[in-house]
């Protein structure tokens, strides 16, 4: 009996642990309870993979979520006007204006007592055509189709001369193209497809 009770003093007198070399003490539990256990390389936790499967989740909800506020806008196309003022006829001297072309696709021609628009597209394959007055002709820069001044063709595939947009002289004297009346070379002489000035 005496035995054990030196070998409990010297045992307390040594510390924690020098009693039971094959169990830890409970400091050392304490010490070692926060670490995470640890896995071989290249084998996924489950923890790792439930981050990538929140991840994945919150990512596919935020491509729903701007998806569907696109279809909160209108699908629109915004157009130029088709009927619009292009100043006055005085303002126009002989010959062709391309000054109205990029912004409306029409051509204003003066001719001796008249006034007319051109629609700036080849009849061909509707291509804008462009002039050139060294030439006095219009071109077309897709397949070479020409045209004279007032819209006759004379060269290339285009089938027919260009097309005329109705013009008229509004109240307060300005001249007004309306895109969306069309005349042929047929209808050249009709009243609306030029002005007399």
């Amino acid at each position: 009996m005496e035995r054990h009770v030196i070998d409990d003093l010297t045992d307390a007198a040594a510390g924690p642990g020098a009693a039971n070399p094959v169990s830890p003490a409970p400091a050392d539990l304490r010490r070692h309870a926060h670490r995470q256990p640890v896995c071989p390389r290249g084998v996924t936790t489950r923890r790792q993979w439930l981050k990538v499967a929140w991840g994945s989740l919150l990512a596919a909800g935020a491509t729903v979520v701007g998806a569907s506020a696109r279809f909160l806008y209108p699908n629109a196309l915004v157009e130029p006007p088709q009927v619009f003022a292009v100043g006055r006829p005085e303002d126009y001297a002989p010959g062709v204006d391309t000054r109205w072309q990029e912004r409306f696709g029409v051509l204003v021609v003066r001719e001796p007592g008249r006034l007319y628009a051109l629609f700036a597209e080849c009849t061909h394959l509707g291509c804008q055509v462009n002039w050139f007055a060294s030439e006095r002709r219009f071109k077309c820069p897709c397949h070479g189709s020409g045209f004279r001044a007032d819209g006759a063709n004379v060269e290339g595939p285009a089938p027919r001369p260009l097309d005329r947009a109705a013009v008229f002289v509004s109240e307060d004297g300005r001249l007004v193209v309306d895109k969306s009346r069309r005349f042929t070379w047929e209808q050249r002489e009709r009243p609306e497809a030029f002005v007399a000035v």
